[in-house]
């Protein structure tokens, strides 16, 4: 059997968006995934489905693996013929030991590939606000380590030179030698004043940063109990801070906010909150599942050229339909005779991503404005179609009878309660560590309390901003006791998330502002 391939991939500092394209790429074709304490578990979701996952984090002296035998463990995959990533946090040649791992693996014989990644030394100080280089500070950096092998005997690290002759110094894994750290730098000529930034957990929303000085960092950091991952930046450029603080400023940074729709559908909520800061803590309340028949569905779909109307009130019953079609072998093009609505934007832009013209789409995203702008169609004897879940609000189909129209109400998907780990989430409420918690829908918030418990709900909800995605949202969280703080004026994703960042940015001005300054001397 021929030898595999070993791709010895960076995986950046921890913001998963920082991975490389082609990072992405090998990651998503190898049969073997080996990864670090360091790389963010979030891309695995990039992996082919049935490759092996093998964990060989580091923390804090505590290795699930030797080196040693991390190396034979990749040489071993490689030799089955199998596609190999080796997911290093960071950059592999930048205190990753990649350098060893492309050496065994050479002397093994075994082909490999380097794929750099971005480096926490670059990066973090970048998330901090602090550039490394300033044309008005220093045009010098160098990348230090703070944790030597302690097999050396004495340090290799030239503290006399870099002391003062580099304007920048980015020294990593060094929090648990900081104090020597400060004591070399200024015993060699570094003004004790020199500003010091202690950046943890960089690039995410956890990251933390504190200042201080040369001369007091060591007992600024005692105080704090900081612990790794930690990067060290010692330099004047770190004043720069002040004006450049961006990340830790977002609106929802730092804020744990639950998200309850389904897992397929969480990505775009979550992402939206990702970007403004916010730790998504996801707990699908919904799992979306085929209907239990699709005879219903199948009917509909022999007879579409009778209808003058679909009505789609959501993204899934525009999946599921079409989904459908396909598997009776037909296509989009089935859907040529009745005019389309549409209950909203997202729903639309499901259909006309698919070339399907949405002929209405109502102002407001219900079904009563659904009703509102189609009574001026004359409804009396017009035959329309709702595909939608099983369990739904009877309002629009019951409305349209009323005005004449001849409505075919079928189930093209279903919702049910999915397998989660509720404990979890019920104790992260308890302990007040959820932020916020999000509803879009009715059903997330029905299934919400049908999971934590319908008695506990209210409490657990009690004290931290609900924010119901609309009216009818709210309305059945009011009746499971649960009070909705954040609404938007439009019933849309974006909106909800932008709501949730304006109530956050109303109600913590005075921590925020605090925050940024927190550690000053």
């Amino acid at each position: 059997m021929s030898a595999g391939i070993v791709y010895l991939i960076g995986a950046g500092p921890g913001d998963p968006g920082l991975i490389t394209v082609k990072g992405l790429k090998c990651l998503g074709k190898a049969d073997a995934v080996v990864y670090d304490y360091l790389a963010n578990e979030d891309l695995l979701g990039h992996i082919k489905e049935g490759a092996e996952k093998i964990y060989v984090g580091k923390k804090g002296g505590d290795h699930t693996l030797p080196q040693e035998q991390i190396n034979d463990l990749i040489i071993a995959r490689a030799k089955e013929g199998k596609s190999v990533a080796r997911l290093k946090g960071g950059d592999p040649f930048i205190f990753g030991r990649g350098g060893e791992e492309a050496e065994e693996l050479a002397r093994a014989g075994i082909p490999f590939e380097i794929v750099p990644g971005v480096t926490s030394a670059i990066a973090a100080p970048a998330y901090a606000g602090i550039p490394l280089t300033h044309r008005d500070f220093t045009s010098t950096v160098a990348f230090i380590t703070g944790h030597e092998d302690p097999t050396k005997g004495e340090s290799k690290i030239a503290w006399d030179k870099i002391s003062t002759g580099i304007g920048t110094l980015v020294c990593l894994m060094g929090v648990g030698n900081l104090g020597r750290i400060a004591r070399e730098l200024m015993k060699n000529g570094r003004d004790p004043e020199t500003p010091v930034a202690l950046i943890r957990w960089g690039t995410l929303p956890q990251q933390e940063t504190v200042l201080g000085t040369l001369s007091n960092i060591s007992e600024v950091a005692q105080t704090r109990t900081l612990k790794p991952p930690v990067i060290i930046l010692v330099g004047e450029v770190v004043a720069l801070r002040d004006k450049l603080n961006w990340f830790e400023t977002l609106p929802l940074f730092g804020k744990k906010i639950l998200v309850t729709r389904a897992r397929e559908q969480a990505s775009d909520l979550s992402e939206r909150l990702r970007v403004l800061g916010a730790i998504p803590v996801e707990f699908p309340t919904i799992e979306i599942l085929p209907p239990e028949s699709w005879a219903d569905v199948d009917h509909g779909l022999q007879q579409m050229m009778m209808y003058d109307w679909i009505i789609f009130t959501s993204a899934n019953g525009v999946k599921f339909l079409v989904d459908r079609l396909f598997a009776l072998k037909r296509d989009v093009r089935s859907l040529k005779g009745p005019r389309i609505c549409a209950i909203g934007p997202k729903t639309a832009e499901a259909l006309e991503a698919l070339k399907i013209r949405v002929n209405f789409v109502p102002r407001e995203y219900r079904a009563e404005a659904i009703l509102e702008g189609l009574k001026k169609e004359k409804l009396k004897g017009k035959n329309i179609l709702i595909p939608r879940a099983r369990v739904a609000r009877d309002v629009l189909p019951e409305e349209l009878r009323k005005a004449g129209a001849v409505v075919d109400v079928v189930e093209v998907y279903q919702t049910v309660l999915p397998k989660e780990n509720v404990s979890k989430i019920r104790e992260l409420l308890k302990k007040g560590e959820i932020s916020a918690v999000t509803f879009t829908s009715s059903s997330t918030v029905s299934n919400f309390a049908e999971m934590v418990g319908k008695e506990e709900a209210q409490a657990l909800t009690a004290g931290i901003p609900v924010a119901s995605i609309g009216p009818i949202t709210a309305e059945k969280a009011g009746e499971l006791g649960i009070k909705t703080t954040v609404m938007p004026a439009e019933y849309t994703i974006p909106a909800l998330v932008h709501a949730l960042a304006e109530h956050f940015r109303k109600t913590d001005e005075p921590q925020r502002s605090q925050r940024t300054q927190r550690g000053k001397t």
